[in-house]
């Protein structure tokens, strides 16, 4: 019976801790992975903030977490920094930033500085602060 299970079924039962897809960003956030199949994305308030990101919509996005049943995924939280994009041959982690006081932090919004909404910024690493 397990051959036949979905691919996410699979990866339910194999404990994967992953997830690669198109991203719809939202109030209910969605991975549409490559086999069409969509899974409800779930995390902390912080990831929350992110999965619901419209600059984020669409993207070609990679979750780390575990599925809590067939169709629905809880991302880490948001200090884990589980959250990418891959754009091309790279896998960037998705961070915000004030260009004004030179402030990065991890969830959309503004500035606790200057009150700046910050920018989407998508980094291959982050230099340790």
């Amino acid at each position: 019976m397990l051959a036949l299970a979905t691919p996410a079924l699979r990866a339910f039962t194999e404990g994967v801790s992953g997830l690669r897809g198109r991203l719809k960003a939202g109030a209910q956030p969605l991975l549409i992975t490559d086999g069409a199949k969509s899974v409800v994305l779930s995390g902390d308030e912080a990831t929350k903030g992110v999965l619901s990101d419209a600059r984020l919509d669409g993207t070609d996005f990679e979750v780390l977490g575990h599925f809590t049943d067939p169709s629905h995924f809880d991302v880490d939280k948001i200090h884990t920094r589980s959250l990418f994009v891959h754009k091309g041959n790279k896998r960037l982690m998705v961070t915000y930033w004030c260009d004004v006081c030179y402030i990065r932090t991890y969830t959309p919004g503004i500035c606790w500085c200057c009150q700046k909404y910050t920018d989407l910024d998508l980094r291959e690493s982050i230099p340790e602060e």
